[in-house]
């Protein structure tokens, strides 16, 4: 199964979601730098805080705490001391492009926490089989919408199909590092199936993946009642779908990943 991630830095809404199953909170402290990347874009901008991390540690009973710091500065290491001292399991580093960035990421975490690198653009790809040789390294995430930017690709899901994401993952994977990529939202929507990427996961051996604004959309959500029902149901509709996938032959794998390359060309298409 794969561990789910959800973005808030809200203390019940951390509650619900991992009573329902999600595996990750995901608090967003990241904000160097990121105006610039996606001004503009109709994309979440967080600037969570050292407080925010604090108060959805207090909650938290079942499902680990992961937290963004911002991309290797002069202030980082306080950043990261910070952070594991409120109570981080997990602390993922964005925007990484060398690596001296990775070794001195993974010097600040000192093995104290589980390290997660996010993989978001092509300078990181250039210099990927050099990092992959770094101890120290627990997991890495590649970043879909940033890197489909830094590329200058037109779609955010457009490396799954043009192979990008299959060789990047074929690397970590023969470096026995565990990955995950991008994100979805629920069974039965997406202009790009959430059926067709949780396949792609499984196909590729991916093992994480964070749940979008698409999954639970908080700003239209009127109640906690419904706040729950919409954790619950999507968990458990998403978990089922990954039942019936773990009985699933190559085949079938190869066939939906046909469908995505033909449903990503046709959304490229449109787009122009």
């Amino acid at each position: 199964m794969l561990k789910l991630m959800y973005i808030t830095n809200q203390p019940r809404v951390a509650d619900i979601a991992q009573n329902a199953g999600v595996n990750r909170i995901f608090i967003d402290m990241e904000y160097i730098g990121k105006y610039e990347r996606q001004g503009g874009m109709d994309t979440v901008q967080n600037h969570h805080t050292i407080g925010d991390v604090k108060a959805v540690r207090a909650v938290l009973n079942k499902s680990d705490l992961l937290v963004r710091v911002n991309p290797i500065h002069s202030g980082s290491k306080a950043e990261i001391d910070g952070v594991i001292n409120a109570g981080a399991d997990i602390i993922m580093l964005p925007m990484w492009k060398t690596e001296d960035d990775v070794k001195r990421f993974l010097d600040y975490t000192g093995g104290r926490v589980k390290t997660i690198l996010l993989l978001e653009n092509k300078e990181a790809l250039g210099c990927i089989d050099d990092v992959l040789e770094i101890e120290g390294i627990d997991e890495i995430h590649i970043g879909l919408n940033d890197l489909h930017l830094s590329l200058g690709l037109n779609f955010i899901f457009e490396p799954l199909s043009n192979g990008l994401v299959e060789n990047i993952s074929e690397k970590i994977k023969n470096a026995g590092i565990s990955f995950g990529f991008g994100g979805f939202g629920r069974i039965g929507e997406g202009l790009l199936p959430a059926e067709y990427i949780i396949s792609e996961h499984y196909r590729l051996g991916s093992s994480m993946a964070i749940l979008s604004r698409t999954f639970c959309n908080l700003s239209k959500i009127e109640n906690e009642d419904e706040l729950f029902e919409t954790f619950d149901s999507g968990v458990k509709d998403l978990r089922k779908y990954e039942d019936f996938l773990s009985s699933c032959e190559k085949e079938f794998f190869d066939d939906t990943h046909r469908k995505l390359c033909r449903c990503v060309k046709g959304i490229i298409g449109e787009s122009k």
